[in-house]
Formats: structure tokens, C-alpha cells, sequence
């Protein structure tokens, strides 16, 4: 809209990136000064203000002694692993591997120890969240951005005689609006959605209730898949779950959730902006430090 407004990426970098990454409010500030003559946002809830309430719910899953024990094991091992590397090159993508690893942990041990044995925490935490939202008529999407992990939990409603409807990117098109159409239409009590293939473009209001089985790293993608039940002809008070594995990584992107909104809300009033991360954060948190 303005070029040469913020200069060039090397500029912008060292006048705002670094310094409000550090904490700088005077850098922030002026950020917020320049950029804001150009932004003109609107709430939905200034604009629908017929929806009904929404409510959300952090639900803290803690890990067996066993999962705790694992996953303990595969942090330390994660940790040497990057200690023995000799090019910081590949550094910052073999954090960011190990990160995910134990994310892929926290929503099921088979997922980053193929064979293992134990039955996972999160799922005997979400087969109580969906026994008792469906005796109680509750209708619910529930998002994973690990297809895989779908599929696990696509088994455990299969073996419970639970009728279902699934969605992913690999979906064609026109299957894909015919299990939205289907769900709509009372065909099935919850849909199983990646979180990619549901950010956008889904209208599926029959659902009262959404369940992130896992955290994200952009709250932002994590509150588009919630509008998909959260939207225009909803009627019906909007309940959602957010299932975050107690003393792991997932508990450091949640904490990291509060800092991007914060720092959205202080630049551009709400709107999205992600913090950036670097190798040395990400390792930070591999290492379980806060800050």
C-alpha cells in the first residue's frame, strides 16, 4: 500500500525485528505509529454481534509414569543429538525436527516410538471428552494437524461403533462438500479435521463443541479452524477444548500463544502477526526454559 514505508528488510530487521523481539516498547510503539494510518479492522463480534457466546477451555492432560519417563528420555536424547553437531547450518531444522518429534509424542507414543505399547493419555482424554459430549447431544469438530494422529483416533471411534466424518488435504473436492453437506445434515456426530484442510472455507455450524487435540504454533490457524462452528448461523453457545499434555513442549507453545497475541494486540489492535523463531529459541524450548 505504501512502499518504502518500513524500508528495507535488513532496515526493518534492525529497527523494529530485533529490538521488539527484545522486549523494546519504544521500538514497538513506533511500529505501531507507522503502520497504523494503513490498517482499518473490524471485530467479528463488532460486526455479528448476534453470535452466541463462545467459550474456551484449556484441558491439561498429564502423561502416564511411563509417557513421562519416555518422553523425558527422547528430551535428553534430543538434546545431545543437537550437541553433536558440527554445522550450525543444519542446526535451526534438526531442533525444529526434534521439536516435533516429541509434539507427535504428546498426541500418541506410537507416533515417534512405532510399536510402542502404551495406550496414550490424550486419547483416554479425549474418548471422555466425546463419550460424554455425545450422550449429552453435543455435536463436535475435532482438529489435529497430524494426519496420522486423525487416523488413531479415526480407529478408536471405528472399534466404539462411533459414525464419524473425516477430512484432510488429500481429500478430492467434491467428496469433501459431500461429507461437509453430510454433516450438516445430522450424518454423523463429530468430523475429524486436519487443521490445514479446515482453516478456511467450511461452514459447519451443526457442531456446538471443538477440540484441538494438539497446539499449533500460530494461534491464529488454531482460531480460523474454530470459526468453521463459530460463524454466521450458529445458534448455539460455542465450546472449545484445547487438549495441551501437562509439563511437555505443548505447554511452551501454548505460553508462546500469549506472547503473539499480545504483541498482535499491541501493533495492529487483534490482528495477526506471528513472533518469529529463531534456532536458539527453539532449543530453549527443547531445553524447557520459559524465556
Amino acid at each position: 500500500m505504501n512502499p518504502g514505508l518500513l524500508g528495507s528488510q535488513e532496515s526493518f530487521s534492525a529497527r523494529f525485528t530485533t529490538p521488539i523481539e527484545q522486549g523494546d516498547a519504544a521500538a514497538r510503539r513506533a511500529l505501531r505509529t507507522l503502520i497504523q494510518p494503513f490498517i482499518l479492522r473490524r471485530l467479528k463480534s463488532q460486526v455479528l454481534d448476534e453470535l452466541p457466546p463462545r467459550t474456551e477451555i484449556t484441558y491439561r492432560v498429564p502423561l502416564s509414569t511411563e509417557e513421562a519417563h519416555l518422553y523425558e528420555a527422547l528430551r535428553q536424547q534430543a538434546l545431545d543429538s543437537i550437541s553433536q553437531l558440527y554445522s550450525n547450518a543444519s542446526r535451526p531444522l534438526q531442533v525444529l525436527a526434534e521439536i516435533t518429534r516429541l509434539r507427535r509424542f504428546c498426541c500418541h507414543p506410537s507416533l515417534s516410538v512405532p510399536g510402542s505399547a502404551l495406550p496414550g493419555s490424550k486419547l483416554q482424554a479425549f474418548a471422555e471428552i466425546a463419550d460424554e459430549l455425545l450422550d449429552n447431544g453435543h455435536k463436535a469438530l475435532v482438529f489435529s494437524q497430524f494426519v496420522d494422529h486423525l487416523e488413531i483416533v479415526r480407529a478408536w471411534l471405528e472399534q466404539n461403533g462411533m459414525h464419524y466424518q473425516y477430512l484432510d488435504g488429500s481429500t478430492p473436492a467434491m467428496e469433501r462438500q459431500k461429507r461437509i453437506d453430510a454433516f450438516q445434515a445430522g450424518n454423523g456426530n463429530l468430523f475429524l479435521i486436519s487443521l490445514k484442510a479446515g482453516g478456511s472455507g467450511l461452514n459447519l455450524t451443526a457442531a456446538d463443541y471443538v477440540i484441538h487435540l494438539d497446539p499449533w504454533w500460530n494461534p491464529a490457524v488454531e482460531d480460523q479452524a474454530s470459526d468453521r462452528a463459530h460463524r454466521m448461523g450458529q445458534q448455539r453457545p460455542v465450546t472449545i477444548y484445547r487438549l495441551v499434555t501437562e509439563n511437555t513442549i505443548e505447554e511452551q507453545i501454548v505460553a508462546l500463544h500469549r506472547k503473539k497475541r499480545e504483541l498482535a494486540d499491541s501493533l495492529l489492535e487483534g490482528g495477526e502477526l506471528s513472533v518469529r523463531m529463531d534456532a536458539d529459541a527453539l532449543l530453549r524450548l527443547l531445553r524447557g526454559e520459559t524465556d
